[in-house]
């Protein structure tokens, strides 16, 4: 799924409009099997949403400073997510910039943090669908298909640590877009 979700888009509607993100990077998180996923202990209150269903969004504050949101995609009771790294704005850009506070636009979306805060997505959208009919969904669209045909790297997961699951090739990335965010 980590890597079907390249090209996709990623809509949110708000008050004020509609933003949109095309996904440039994602990360695979495999649960039980995997000692870099929230899921890996089990259940708990903070992330019973990654446990399904699938088709929704997991969120949770990073570091006690920013949001990160995954899709949930393993079926009802089983872990297994993808993390949104990075994505190209296409859609509402003047407010994503605004929600951003900055002008560059290669850095409006350029990391897991830097997506949720261009599209507004907070710890209360935890368990929201993604499915079409509510305020946020993914979707494919004609170019979606030519972001799947243009070089899809494969890498190591970005940030784990080790022991982690850092060695796991889990992360996909546009190769070269200059809105994937940049490891150190």
């Amino acid at each position: 799924m980590a890597r079907d979700l390249i090209g996709c888009l990623l809509v949110v509607d708000h008050p004020d409009g509609r933003a949109a993100l095309r996904l440039v990077e994602t990360e695979a998180y495999r649960g039980a099997l995997d000692p870099g996923s929230h899921g890996y202990r089990g259940p708990r209150p903070r992330n019973q949403s990654m446990f399904g269903p699938p088709g929704r969004l997991y969120v949770y504050l990073s570091y006690g400073v920013h949001f990160c949101a995954n899709v949930v995609c393993g079926p009802e009771g089983v872990s297994e997510a993808v993390l949104l790294r990075a994505g190209e704005p296409v859609a509402g850009v003047d407010a994503i910039r605004a929600r951003r506070g900055i002008e560059s636009d290669r850095l409006l979306a350029s990391g897991p943090g830097r997506l949720t805060q261009a599209l507004g997505i907070t710890r209360e959208h935890d368990g929201a669908s993604l499915l079409r009919g509510g305020s946020m969904w993914c979707a494919r669209d004609e170019l979606t298909q030519r972001f799947q045909e243009i070089g899809i790297s494969q890498t190591k997961r970005i940030g784990l640590g080790a022991g982690r699951g850092d060695e796991l090739p889990w992360r996909f990335v546009v190769a070269g877009h200059p809105f994937a965010s940049r490891t150190r």
